[in-house]
């Protein structure tokens, strides 16, 4: 089926699992050394780039249009245009999983940050720019040297919506805010600041609605994701629209599942309205992995390979369905042509570029890997700090029992869609930099599936000043094609961690390597167990970074991304039930912190730290008019319900100012993450609360700190109603930050009669 459907695209299909091999970086086209193509007019720089593509297409037939319009595009020799897989991926770093990246010779490997969740917890935009920036220099270093390709579809911000979700992951959570002011900045890191030059051309996925794998018999290609427009306008297509129109990424993919009947790489009302014709997409559409044959095989969309293919690329153009004409593939081109040229693909020779410079030296740098390290230690969620106990003495705790099936991994700690690390430091071996060692894993595997080394670990945490338990998840629990069953620890983990605690001579400490939320209720409510730490699956360094933690060479500053539910939440809630807000008459629970009011074991975030933080508003207004633009007719069109329309209102510098004092009460230095929850004017529309801003800010202990937020209000005090319309509630909004609140009143700026 692939060979069949593979050329027939959105502005790109994927599915040629095939690449054409990769050698030393030659010119990829307009070689200054050919004669016959060096005075063509697409190889002139000096011309605007829609002039050079629509020349390049001009000079191609229909046979070499079709081959450029598959992931491994064919070369098209006598225009001295080299194949090209645009496959290639770099979600934490510079991966191997597409065809379009190879490691081995000069770039055996590259740096390896921590799994997205991770790095979100954070809440640090600096710190995912610079990782982004880091990301692009070693791929643009392995594009000089011939082992990978400029086309990267990174990042995914779906929404972590459903606690077993196995790709939840690789998301920056369960807030649509937090997601997308995460793919902008990643996003801009990428693809770098050049003006329309790309440094690589990133990709955000998977539009939409996307965020179930395998679950109780449905799968990610059979799934009908039913949404409603409310929850897509305010939940699922956020982080998607702040990554096209604030990020400027160059590319989308739409996703395997159906949305309300129609498969996304298919439906002409989000691929063509929404993000080319609203967002205004500078880049080209991108279906995920044959997802243009799922929806003729699997789906039963369409009826013939041909007409899934034909669908795809007219759900850009809107013509008649079925029909496939020589400007459709035009089309496409464009965008796909566009893209290659802004990263200088037809500029000549690589080396005289602005990034022909970076090569095998400027991968897995000494400063790279210490951002690697940087990240996780910033990521990494201090969950329950007892006494407190933490952080441990290398004087008190001189001999540490390091026990559990996480306690001496390396692959596991940077999850999926990674590369090939430049080296990395486990757990164990980052521990004993601090205090002697005692190791047993306890488990053979997180599996933990019988007590055969039960005995041993606790027979070491009897013998030890401290022990500490490196517990959770990896990619055979949580994984693509695999959601969790259940939100306990896996298999007799539990046992083993109250086993331990109880013989232990020491203080124990949890540590848990995971990417999804895990019921750890048993540990939070157990005396014995002195502290809890997620460190997430943290990267290379992760063993450094986890030890630098407990015995407080960092103070942990990270705050959890998403709900930490019971096991009962998931009970009678069906993955695939994808309503956001909670119906009492169907005992609906609703998801995430934005909607379910139920208990959690954790909050979203929740994290603490070694200091301790006092907040207080210095200054911040009571009241803010809400000009309208005067062009919507009546009043009553304007302001339905209490609440004006965003699009009836002067959006663009409408901004709400809130300075905040941050002081370090405690006797350690720490960062602090500033968290801003607005809670609008009750009513059935809204959520019950909502981030709409966040700061990360580094505060020494004694001393205090300024922080200026802006609140865009349209953008973040807005809520959508049932049809999906984005409306700002006029009345009282309470912001939180901390333990503080500040209320403000919204009102409209006239109240006279608006001219039409």
């Amino acid at each position: 089926m692939a060979s069949t459907i593979a050329f027939f695209f959105l502005g790109l299909i994927l599915l040629s699992a095939s690449s054409s091999g990769l050698a030393a970086r030659e010119p990829f086209a307009c070689d200054p050394k050919d004669a016959t193509t060096r005075t063509l007019p697409f190889c002139q720089v000096s011309l605007p780039i829609p002039q050079r593509v629509n020349d390049l297409i001009g000079r191609l037939s229909l046979q070499e249009k079709v081959k450029l319009l598959i992931s491994g595009a064919a070369a098209v020799p006598r225009l001295g245009i080299k194949g090209y897989e645009w496959w290639s991926e770099a979600l934490h770093g510079v991966s191997n999983v597409g065809p379009g990246t190879k490691f081995g010779g000069d770039f055996p490997g590259a740096t390896s940050f921590p799994q997205v969740i991770t790095t979100a917890s954070s809440f640090n935009a600096t710190l995912w720019e610079a990782i982004g920036r880091v990301v692009s220099d070693e791929a643009r270093a392995m594009y000089n040297g011939g082992t990978a390709g400029l086309t990267y579809w990174s990042p995914n911000v779906n929404i972590f919506r459903d606690p077993r979700w196995g790709r939840g992951q690789e998301t920056p959570g369960e807030d649509p805010v937090l997601s997308g002011k995460y793919a902008a900045s990643y996003v801009r890191g990428l693809q770098g600041s050049d003006g329309d030059r790309l440094k690589v051309a990133a990709s955000c996925k998977h539009f939409t609605a996307y965020d179930l794998d395998n679950w109780n018999g449905v799968d990610r290609f059979h799934f009908n994701a039913k949404v409603s427009k409310q929850d897509i306008e305010d939940t699922f297509d956020v982080p998607f629209r702040m990554c096209v129109m604030e990020g400027k990424v160059a590319s989308v993919m739409c996703s395997y599942n159906q949305v309300n009947g129609v498969p996304t790489c298919a439906d002409p009302n989000i691929l063509k309205r929404t993000i080319r014709g609203e967002w205004r997409l500078n880049g080209y559409i991108v279906s995920d992995c044959d997802s243009v044959g799922v929806y003729y095989d699997t789906q039963h969309f369409t009826s013939t390979p041909e007409e899934a293919a034909a669908d795809a690329i007219r759900a850009e153009s809107a013509v008649q369905r079925g029909l496939l004409s020589e400007i459709d593939i035009n089309n496409a081109l464009v965008n796909t042509l566009t893209v290659q040229m802004r990263l200088g693909m037809f500029d000549g020779e690589p080396s005289s570029q602005p990034y022909g410079h970076l090569g095998p030296k400027d991968v897995c740098t000494p400063d790279h890997q210490e951002l690697a390290l940087e990240a996780a230690r910033q990521g990494i969620v201090l969950l329950k700090n007892q006494g407190p106990s933490l952080p441990l003495s290398h004087i008190r705790h001189r001999t540490v029992a390091v026990i559990g099936p996480n306690s001496d991994v390396t692959v596991t700690m940077i999850g999926n869609y990674a590369g090939i690390a430049c080296g990395y430091t486990t757990p164990l071996q980052g521990i004993g930099r601090y205090a002697r060692t005692i190791h047993q894993q306890g488990c053979k595997d997180v599996a933990c599936a019988d007590d055969q080394l039960f005995g041993a670990a606790i027979d070491a945490s009897r013998q030890a000043d401290a022990t500490i338990l490196v517990m959770g998840l990896d990619q055979s629990i949580e994984a693509e094609a695999l959601d969790r069953a259940g939100l306990l620890l896996p298999g007799r983990q539990q046992e083993l961690v109250s086993k331990v605690s109880m013989a232990s001579k020491g203080p124990t400490i949890l540590v848990l390597m995971s990417g999804g939320p895990i019921d750890v209720a048993f540990a939070k409510n157990d005396p014995r167990i002195a502290a809890i730490i997620w460190a997430g699956y943290p990267g290379q360094a992760g063993g450094t970074a986890i030890a630098d933690i407990l015995f407080g060479t960092s103070n942990p500053g990270g705050k959890l991304p998403m709900t930490w539910y019971p096991q009962e939440y998931i009970t009678n809630l069906p993955m695939t039930e994808m309503a956001m807000r909670p119906s009492q008459s169907k005992r609906y629970p609703g998801r995430t912190y934005r909607f379910y009011k139920g208990p959690v074991v954790y909050p979203f975030g929740h994290g603490m730290s070694y200091t301790n933080f006092v907040h207080t508003v210095a200054n911040a207004p009571t009241v803010v008019a809400v000009p309208l633009d005067g062009r919507h007719g009546s009043i009553n069109a304007t302001i339905s319900g209490k609440a004006i329309k965003v699009t009836h209102a002067k959006c663009n510098r409408l901004t709400l100012g809130v300075q905040v004092d941050v002081k370090n009460v405690g006797s350690k230095d720490g960062a602090h993450t500033l968290l801003v929850f607005s809670t609008p004017p009750a009513g059935h529309w809204a959520p019950h609360k909502q981030l709409v801003a966040f700061e990360k800010v580094h505060v020494p202990a004694g001393a205090q700190q300024r922080v200026g937020i802006n609140i865009h209000v349209c953008k973040y005090l807005s809520v959508v109603d049932r049809s999906g319309t984005r409306r700002i509630p006029l009345g009282e909004h309470n912001i939180h930050i901390g333990g503080t609140k500040h209320s403000v009143s919204l009102h409209a700026a006239t109240l006279g009669v608006i001219k039409s």
